[in-house]
């Protein structure tokens, strides 16, 4: 078994960070996807779309997770799943999510969610910028990196 990275994709904004680190460090990738997309033409890049049902493609990820893959989602739920596989996910912002960090991460969103239902006017994600591209690029490098030194054979 080898390190693989699994992608929450149909709305991650950094498939292409993705794609520069894996053929940089041969890490091969699955794109977990609820319709399909425009993939580079790679033997480390594959695609599995699931239907469209309410939270197939994380349900598919989460099966998929071990400890030797890197999931890259923004969705703090799935996040949560995944690390109790023992998986490392990391947001599209390069932002890791831990054991030490996912209870408050699923608190403020549960949070979030009730102020909305109740009608209030809470604010959305900051922006994607520049710096959340070259943070995530840092954060997978380093996830893999260490995934690779850490895994049998590695």
């Amino acid at each position: 078994m080898s390190v693989l990275i699994l992608v929450d994709a149909d709305a991650c904004p950094v498939k292409d960070e993705i794609y520069k680190v894996a053929y940089r460090l041969e890490v091969p990738v699955l794109l977990v996807s609820n319709s399909y997309l425009r993939l580079p033409d790679h033997p480390l890049i594959r695609q599995e779309v699931v239907s469209d049902g309410f939270d197939a493609a994380d349900d598919r990820i989460a099966e998929l997770a071990t400890s030797l893959s890197v999931v890259v989602t923004a969705d703090i739920l799935l996040a949560e799943r995944v690390l109790k596989s023992g998986a490392t996910a990391i947001s599209p912002t390069g932002k890791p999510f831990t054991e030490n960090s996912i209870g408050s991460a699923v608190a403020t969103r549960a949070i979030m969610a009730d102020l909305r239902a109740g009608g209030d006017q809470v604010g959305g994600a900051a922006p994607f910028s520049k710096a959340d591209r070259s943070r995530f690029l840092q954060a997978l490098d380093t996830a893999i990196v260490k995934l690779k030194r850490e895994s049998p054979g590695g």
